[in-house]
């Protein structure tokens, strides 16, 4: 499985292409509160330095705070996406 990290015109948002649909209707969450109520979404706010998640249909969509690297976000938001396909096939 490939999730597909892809940059935005936003330096502080990144898009992660998943490799099938998987969100039927936009989720948007702004906050770890917020968060709380999906899996993926929770297990992304967990990583630290991010302050929102959107996913519709075959990707989602990270911001993180402007003094976090996306070295350090990176492959760890991939790992919490590819995990949550897994857990839900």
């Amino acid at each position: 499985m490939s999730v597909q990290a892809k940059p935005t015109p936003n330096p502080n948002a990144m898009k992660f292409t998943l490799p099938a649909r998987r969100f039927p209707r936009p989720l948007s969450f702004a906050s770890r509160a917020e968060a709380d109520a999906h899996p993926l979404a929770a297990a992304i706010f967990a990583l630290g330095g991010v302050y929102n998640v959107f996913m519709v249909q075959d990707f989602v969509t990270v911001n993180k705070l402007p003094d976090v690297a996306w070295a350090s976000l990176v492959a760890p938001i991939q790992a919490c996406i590819e995990n949550y396909i897994i857990s839900n096939l």
